[in-house]
């Protein structure tokens, strides 16, 4: 076994242990993943300075490999300042509930879905024949556990869906949605496809935090 899949394992069943003695975290029943909400992670207050934050700096979302259905992202994103006071707050807070290495954690990114945004059903893992695939082995590798958290709840709609699981989680301020994107035995899991779903009424803002399994060195190319 390499040293990459030997981390990949411990990091899946280390997270998820600590997820599972969380009294704020409960395991949804997804079949065949791991995956967790963590109530009230963030406060009111908290959300709404990270809103401004991305409503400051969003821009059209982007996807790293080409995909020809216009319709397949159509939110708004940015990446979030590290050295803003709340966002260094966040960033302890997800270090102290997961467990994980800073380095090895991308930069947190926040999106804004408005009123029929949406990102069609796709993985966070990394597809390894893909042509992006060798920079993002050289930046730190495959994905481990996403951490994504909702800043505010839309009038309607903008659940995110785990279509293979047959699970849809409704938007909840200040709540903590975590999955493992691999498998028992370290390899990227095809029963974390998740979607966006299209926001019916209001606006939806989330933030994304992605952890990988070696130690993270931004990159050129665009990611989501």
């Amino acid at each position: 076994m390499t040293a990459g899949a030997d981390y990949r394992i411990r990091i899946g069943a280390g997270v998820r242990e600590r997820l599972l003695r969380n009294p704020k975290a409960f395991r949804l029943p997804a079949l065949g993943l791991d995956l967790f909400v963590v109530r009230q992670f963030l406060d009111r207050q908290e959300c709404a300075a990270l809103i401004r934050l991305i409503d400051a700096d969003r821009v059209p979302s982007t996807i790293l490999a080409p995909i020809a259905d216009p319709a397949y992202r159509t939110s708004e994103s940015c990446n979030l300042a590290p050295w803003d006071e709340t966002v260094r707050k966040v960033e302890a807070r997800l270090t102290q509930l997961l467990d994980i290495d800073p380095e090895r954690g991308e930069t947190i990114q926040g999106q804004r879905y408005a009123p029929g945004q949406q990102f069609k059903p796709h993985h966070d893992f990394f597809h390894a024949g893909q042509p992006y695939w060798p920079e993002m082995e050289r930046t730190g590798g495959q994905r481990t556990w996403t951490a994504m958290i909702f800043l505010n709840r839309p009038e309607a709609g903008g659940e995110t869906h785990f279509p293979e699981a047959g699970l849809k989680v409704a938007p909840v301020a200040g709540n903590l949605l975590a999955w493992n994107n691999l498998d028992p035995i370290g390899e990227p899991n095809p029963l974390t496809l998740h979607e966006g779903m299209p926001v019916a009424a209001g606006v939806k803002y989330i933030i994304t935090k992605w952890h990988r399994e070696r130690a993270w060195t931004p990159s050129a190319m665009p990611t989501y």
